[in-house]
């Protein structure tokens, strides 16, 4: 297939600036297997639309104030993009001046916080603090750092952004983008999930910066996926296989939670999930044999994006297309603080 398989024209009227007023108050669209008619629903609608005997999985990823503006020491305005935190004092960042800035040269926040470049890694600086003496690249972040909110909303992070751009179940920090279908989720709702029937669990995985870079050429065979660190534990593996006992399914709480657990089941040598961790480069699209997931919930995505081309790859082309097509006419809000979508395969995933 070719990038303009994913392509669709979405009014900027319809993406999203701000979050509504609560977190459940959004839209879902409920895209059926085989050839039936999506239905306009709404997020408070789950409990009901899942079934005693389902397990849900949640990304209980922490997004970590990641954007952070400063000065070269010549005077050159900075903007910084954490990308991931190597160790206590280290991180590779994306860094946006007039001219790059040299290994060795020193990028100020402000009076008391400094960090110094140590090397480029292609697209990538390394930065490690060089002041206060001692502090970790954590405590940096939190004193300096902003909400790190995507580039398609045009305004700056406002204080309701601390916690609107953080599932309520983030627990890990590391992400420098929030898994946006988990934002749907408030404390009650989950509590009424789990009062159906329904299995709860987690797994983490890290969204990079990455998550935003578009595919460039035609030809998206070609494209190199960013890479993401994930873990899958032992328990959510057993929880998996006893979900597959009793014939319920393995419903994905965003693309990030598909990444991972079919990362996964691609580690083993015979498909077979297991417990992992490390970095994944894993594409999902169109052609993908999925191993793991029977039903997903998320966002809507951008146009000619890797989300939107794993999605495609799940729910089949042609259908999320025409289900994207409704939402845009429907008046649907879009991508991270946007309305949502649930489908099912029209198949369960193999045991």
């Amino acid at each position: 297939m070719q990038l303009a398989d994913f392509d669709y024209h979405l009014p900027e009227a319809q993406i999203a600036q701000h979050p509504l007023p609560t977190r459940r108050a959004a839209r879902l669209l409920v895209v059926p297997p085989g050839e039936g008619a999506c239905v306009d629903r709404g997020v408070a609608d789950l409990p009901q639309l899942l079934r005693a005997g389902d397990l849900v999985v949640l990304n209980d990823t922490r997004v970590i104030p990641a954007r952070l503006h400063g000065r070269k020491e010549t005077g050159g305005a900075v903007e910084i993009l954490i990308e991931r935190v190597l160790d206590r004092e280290r991180a590779l960042a994306h860094v946006r001046a007039s001219k790059s800035p040299r290994p060795g040269s020193l990028i100020l926040l402000d009076d008391a916080h400094r960090l110094v470049v140590r090397a480029r890694h292609d697209d990538l600086f390394e930065l490690a603090v060089a002041a206060p003496a001692g502090a970790s690249i954590d405590a940096v972040l939190e004193a300096r750092g902003e909400v790190p909110l995507p580039p398609y909303i045009d305004r700056a992070p406002e204080a309701g952004d601390r916690a609107r751009y953080q599932t309520v179940f983030a627990s890990t920090p590391g992400a420098v983008a929030a898994p946006t279908a988990g934002l749907h989720l408030d404390d009650a709702l989950l509590a009424e999930i789990a009062a159906a029937g329904v299995t709860i669990g987690k797994l983490t995985l890290h969204v990079g910066a990455g998550t935003f870079r578009p595919v460039r050429g035609e030809d998206i065979d070609s494209h190199v996926m960013h890479a993401e660190r994930y873990t899958v534990s032992g328990a959510l593996c057993e929880a998996i296989a006893a979900t597959r006992a009793r014939g319920g399914r393995v419903v994905a709480i965003g693309t990030t939670v598909v990444r991972a657990l079919e990362s996964a089941a691609a580690a083993s040598a015979d498909g077979t999930l297991v417990p992992s961790e490390g970095e994944t480069r894993l594409f999902i699209r169109p052609g993908y044999r999925f191993r793991v997931i029977d039903a997903l919930l998320t966002n809507f995505h951008l146009p000619r994006s890797t989300l939107l081309m794993l999605v495609s790859a799940f729910g089949g082309h042609e259908r999320v297309m025409a289900a994207y097509r409704h939402a845009v006419a429907a008046g649907y809000r879009f991508f991270s603080y946007g309305d949502a979508m649930l489908l099912e395969r029209a198949a369960p995933a193999p045991a």
